[in-house]
């Protein structure tokens, strides 16, 4: 069998003008067609690229001179972004940013979705008015370096730790809070956790901060459950930080990437902080499932109440719930709402939350959404409206059959995967309904990820 000829060759140098980005923020190139992805290189740009590696349809370069720049490059102001994998696209102006995740939710829903942009609205992305430090969570990984201990995150495609002071998308108040732990355990004698030896103590220092309420909680993730000088540490996070109302060990003594492991204990404070998303209160464990935006959060779910179109008469069901973030907002003006999640913990901070609000009309069952609610279904049960908000892998194909059967008026899809969006709403417009309009959510700014709110009516 001859072996199939490519238009490219590695370690040649080619002159280029890149025509896109992938959903991984890389520059896509093409020569004689043969596609080519180079990191740090824009739409429009024609520059000067070094091959270095060929696979079978497609090859990665290097970029090696720019002789024209896109009119949306802009200089990253993180002094370690060319290093740090945590941001994308800071290269990119925010106004380019907001265009390139549209074109991306518009390029999935016509290629993966096969739905026509001409009867579907996709509304231009909703950005931040000052996109950085957002992020209310924190989850830093803590090494070793020349006796001292680094806290930062993981050089790009290596778990190299990258010590840094500041980061740009986190809330100063958790960059301030991770460098005085690490500076107090460090004076302490504290080791860090080695993944290669399986050796130390300290894995990551974890942040919690509510935006509305100030509140902040510490988690301590370490290998073992004893705590070195832990009366010590205590009295200087909690002396050195008085919105601290929460101190947590997590123990994961597995040879692991997963950051948390299975026991989690209060040793200070409360086993919870408090924070609002618009009118509604949530208690936040250390391992609660949270928005780290919540000023999006709240325009991503005001989207996903106004789609759903509801009277104060209309029953809702929240597949994927969580901890009840949508399903309390949706309670504000449904007459019931049921929600179902699969995680245990969450349901039962679900609880906690529609009693904290005082809202009766919501009521949560623990098991996967593709088996709870089909057998609702069978028992009777049905809904006028049904909302979505699955993991990245989508909606499981049994629960969009009970929805194609149960006929709801309206279903709202909130998506963090625009491929699976496009994939279920095809599945959903087979199944007899009709995509309106979709709003792509600016959640993230300066990384390659984008929220979704699509609205569904029954034809």
């Amino acid at each position: 069998m001859s072996k199939i000829q490519v238009p490219v060759a590695k370690n040649e140098y080619y002159d280029v003008t890149f025509e896109d980005l992938t959903h991984e923020g890389a520059g896509v190139a093409k020569v004689d067609g043969f596609p080519i992805f180079v990191e740090n290189a824009l739409p429009d740009e024609r520059a000067k690229i070094k091959v270095i590696k060929v696979k079978k349809g497609f090859a990665f370069g290097r970029l090696i001179e720019t002789y024209e720049q896109s009119k949306h490059r802009t200089n990253a102001p993180c002094p370690i972004y060319s290093q740090c994998g945590g941001c994308q696209l800071q290269h990119l102006s925010y106004e380019g940013q907001l265009g390139f995740k549209k074109k991306q939710v518009e390029q999935v829903l016509t290629r993966i979705g096969k739905l026509d942009l001409t009867k579907v609205h996709v509304h231009p992305t909703l950005g931040m008015n000052d996109p950085w430090n957002y992020r209310n969570k924190a989850q830093v990984p803590i090494g070793e370096r020349e006796g001292g201990l680094v806290a930062g995150f993981y050089q790009k495609r290596s778990h190299d730790i990258i010590d840094m002071e500041r980061c740009l998308i986190q809330q100063a108040e958790n960059d301030d809070i991770v460098q005085a732990v690490k500076s107090i355990c460090e004076t302490y004698g504290i080791r860090a956790y080695n993944e290669e030896k399986h050796k130390g103590w300290l894995r990551h220092i974890m942040v919690r901060y509510g935006l509305v309420t100030k509140e902040m909680m510490v988690v301590f993730v370490s290998k073992t459950a004893d705590f070195p000088h832990k009366i010590d540490i205590i009295k200087e996070i909690t002396t050195q930080f008085p919105q601290v109302k929460s101190i947590v060990q997590n123990i994961n003594n597995k040879r692991t990437n997963v950051i948390f492991g299975d026991e989690t204990k209060v040793l200070w404070g409360e086993e919870y902080i408090y924070d609002k998303i618009g009118d509604v209160k949530f208690a936040i464990s250390a391992r609660s499932f949270y928005q780290v935006n919540p000023e999006q959060t709240k325009i991503l779910y005001d989207k996903a109440l106004e789609y759903a179109g509801l009277t104060g008469e209309e029953s809702v069901i929240d597949a994927y719930c969580g901890i009840g973030t949508i399903s309390l907002f949706l309670a504000q003006k449904a007459k019931r709402v049921f929600g179902v999640e699969i995680v245990p913990e969450a349901i039962e901070d679900a609880k906690r939350n529609a009693e904290l609000n005082g809202m009766t009309n919501a009521e949560f069952a623990v098991g996967e959404a593709e088996v709870v609610i089909p057998e609702w279904y069978k028992q009777g049960n049905t809904a006028d409206v049904i909302v979505v908000d699955p993991p990245r892998k989508g909606c499981d194909e049994a629960l969009l059959k009970t929805i194609i059967e149960m006929k709801p008026k309206r279903v709202v899809y909130v998506s963090c995967n625009p491929g699976t969006l496009a994939r279920d709403l095809q599945v959903l417009e087979l199944g007899g309904y009709e995509t309106v309009e979709v709003q792509p959510v600016d959640m993230f700014p300066h990384t390659t990820h984008v929220e979704c709110v699509a609205k569904l009516t029954l034809i």
